[in-house]
Parts: structure tokens; sequence; C-alpha cells
């Protein structure tokens, strides 16, 4: 059993907290937060995540996981160190290290031992070099530590399974010895494991990210230009899919990407590439698409409500959001479509309803003005329109009979493309979707 501590009990850390005591660690959470901290002692979780609140109570009761908020108490023992703070975006997309800063200055000035420290966070590239001179600038005395890079590529939703069945493990280090043994530590994984230098191994999450969104923004694009033409994204995206060279996944057209990752990481790779001199045009142009999805939500609303150029305003239109959280299985909300759609609405003069399985708690605050539902029949209720915003499998099985006896008027805007257009018309709904072929398009 080895002893592990994990520097910060957000998302990638609580679940990686949790994950190496389910692989039989003995693993303490360490969090300067003390009401974080205190609220995991009493089994109350900072996040939603499908399967964490099980798999921390086990740990928990079989005394192989604890939190504190003591770094002696966390460092005591202890032979693996995980940083897994928050890296938000600065003023300028640049990643705001202050938090990776703090855990390397107070893990210099605690340690008592050798100690190897793993950056799980997505940080710049040079970060590991950083922390580094930190840690050595910061010791009372000199004692021996390595750095490696061991980046996270967890999905929001699925991110217990993705970290006990990883695709890869990625880890860099100029330390052959430590990344060997971290190495160790996910064996029982049984994942490929690729040992590079450091800045390589930050590069490749980066890269990953950022490819997976160009993969996003290149179907919203592609999206428009159906629409435009007459073609169906849905199929489109199917058909590319079977190619092994493209694959299917992320080509699911919408509001575009949201969350915590995504967009910090390409506006933090185009600043680096920027502040080198380079031009990142790709990278620009993405969330330049992306950025984009959100106003074109509502002004496809707008059209569907049948206002004019001369009557632009919502004044007087309920609208009602089925969705708040930027993706299903998640109570996540930042960067979420939602939070700029529901404002647009409001400053256009809609009065704006939601309703989220689990995000409105943490959605309140963000949108004070938005009135909050427990049920989605009670939100639908005198609606001029509904917008699908995140797709949660139970929008997908709503009653669309007594949806349409409740609306005011039976418009849906589908920002998800969750339901068929055909069957929607059917059901006697003025439907649209994106790029949704003959549905909506202004075809010459």
């Amino acid at each position: 059993m080895k002893q592990i501590c994990v520097v910060g009990v957000g998302y990638v850390g609580l679940v990686t907290a949790a994950v190496f005591a389910d692989l039989g660690n003995r693993v303490i959470g360490l969090d300067i937060n003390e009401e974080k901290i205190a609220g995991l002692n009493k089994g109350i979780m900072p996040i939603y995540e499908p399967g964490l609140e099980e798999i921390v109570s086990h740990n928990v009761k079989a005394g192989r996981l604890s939190f504190v908020t003591s770094y002696p108490q966390a460092l005591n023992g202890t032979e693996f160190v995980f940083i897994g703070v928050g890296t938000p975006s600065g003023v300028d997309g640049e990643a705001d290290l202050r938090y990776v800063a703090g855990a390397a200055q107070s893990i210099a000035e605690n340690m008592t031992a050798p100690l190897i420290i793993i950056n799980k966070s997505t940080v710049p590239v040079g970060t590991g070099d950083w922390v580094a001179d930190i840690i050595r600038h910061h010791q009372a005395k000199p004692i021996q530590f390595s750095v490696v890079s061991c980046p996270e590529f967890l999905r929001e939703g699925s991110a217990i399974s993705d970290c006990l069945q990883p695709h890869r493990t990625i880890l860099g280090s100029m330390d052959h010895e430590a990344a060997e043994k971290v190495a160790q530590l996910h064996l029982s994984l049984r994942a490929p494991i690729m040992i590079t230098d450091l800045r390589t191994a930050e590069m490749i999450k980066y890269a990953s990210n950022a490819f997976l969104a160009t993969k996003i923004s290149f179907i919203n694009e592609i999206a428009n230009v159906c629409e435009a033409l007459g073609a169906d994204v849905k199929e489109v995206a199917v058909g590319m899919g079977y190619d092994k060279r493209i694959g299917p996944q992320f080509l699911d057209a919408g509001l575009g990407y949201g969350g915590s990752c995504f967009p910090k990481d390409v506006k933090a790779l185009a600043y680096m590439a920027a502040e080198k001199g380079r031009h990142p045009q790709l990278l620009r142009a993405v969330m330049e698409i992306n950025d984009d999805r959100r106003p074109m939500a509502v002004n496809r609303l707008k059209e569907m409500l049948g206002n004019d150029e001369t009557n632009t305003r919502l004044d007087g239109c309920t609208i009602g959001l089925l969705g708040l959280s930027f993706k299903p299985n998640t109570d996540d909300m930042r960067d979420a479509p939602s939070i700029d759609i529901a404002r647009m609405l409001l400053a256009d003069g809609a009065h704006v309803r939601a309703y989220d399985p689990v995000a409105m708690n943490i959605a309140r605050p963000l949108l004070p003005e938005v009135e909050m539902f427990l049920d989605p029949y009670a939100m639908a209720e005198g609606c001029d329109a509904l917008m699908v915003l995140t797709e949660w499998n139970e929008f997908k099985q709503l009653d669309l009979a007594r949806l349409k006896v409740l609306m005011k008027q039976t418009i849906i805007f589908d920002g998800r493309n969750i339901y068929d257009p055909a069957q929607m018309a059917a059901a006697g709904f003025h439907y649209r979707g994106l790029g949704r072929g003959y549905n909506g398009a202004n075809l010459l």
C-alpha cells in the first residue's frame, strides 16, 4: 500500500483521490478550503459526478481515504503528492497558476522526506520546471524531490470510469526513475503508459483538448452550411464517422463546447503560441466559431417566434430552458451556453424559466432573474417557446402531447438535436434543430 497525498479536492483532485484509494492505496485529500473539507468529512460532495459519492464513501469507511486541511499532517509518511488544483483563465487567456504556485510553496515548506510531486492540473508548457524552481527556493533545507507531469483526460459525467479505464497514461519527467515509480502506481489500470519529458507531456494535454475542440467547431461550421444547402448534419456526421481516420466522437452539432477544460485550454494554447511569436489562426477560428453559437441560437429562436426586422425584441415572451449545465451528467455551470443564452433572452425583454435535473442550485446565483422549476412540465406551462440547451436523457422521453397542451405556443428550438424533425412536426410542434436538412432551411 502506497501513501498518496492529493492537493486540491475539486473535480480532478477528488476523482483522483477516490480512484487511487479504490485501487488499494492510502490517500489523503488536502485542501485549504475548510468548508469543503468539513463537508467531505460529513459525506457531502462538492460536485455532482455519477458514482463519485459511492466510491468516496466506500473508501472512507475502509480507512483508505481521508480529508484534511493541514500540509504537515497530509505529507507525513507520504511518498507521492498529486497537485490537482484549478488553473482558470486569466485576463488574456493565459492560465492562472496562483493555486499551483501556492501548492508548490506549501509542499516545499512542509516536506520532511523525499517526495515525487505529480502535476495533475492542466498547466502551460514549462510549468513542471517552474514548480521545481519554487520548491527548491522555498525548502527550509535541501530534500530530494522529483517533478512528474501526469495530465488528466477525464470527461465530466464519466470521470470515474475514465480514471479507472483510461485510454492511456502520459508521464513526463526529467527523472526517469521517478517516472517509472509513478508508472507503477498506474499499472493496475492496464492502459498504455507513455513516458516522455516534462514539456512534451504538458503539450500532449493541450494538443489533445485543442484537437477535440476543433472537431466540435468543425461540425458546427458544417451544420451552418447544411442549413443553407438543405443537408442533415446528423446524417453527415454519421457518414463521416464511419471513416476510421475521422471517427464518430465529438461530431455532434450543437451550441458549442463549454465547461472547465476546452474553453480555457484552447485560449491558453493560443496565448502560449502568440507569446512565442507564432500565429495560431486555427485555434482562433475554433474559438470564434464556438462563440458564435450562442447568439446564433437566440437569433434562430427569434425567427421562429416571427420577429421581423422592426420587432426584434422578445418583450412579453416566456421562454423555457431545458437544461442548464454545460453537458449532461454534471452540475458544472462553468462556461455553460445556458448562461449567455439566458442573459441575452433577458436583455431582450423575455421572461426566462429553466429546469435542470442537477444544476439549478449552482445556476441560481449565476442567473438570479431566471425562474427555476423542479419539474419540466410545470416549467413549460404557458411558455411561448422551449429551448433545449443540455441533452439530458430525460428530455428525450418527455411526453410531447402533454407539452403541447401546456405551452402557449408550440415552438421548440433544439440546440442539441435530440429530437427528430419529422416526428416533432407530426406531433404538432414548430420545431427547429441545427443543420437538420430541409427543416428551417432557406433554400434557393
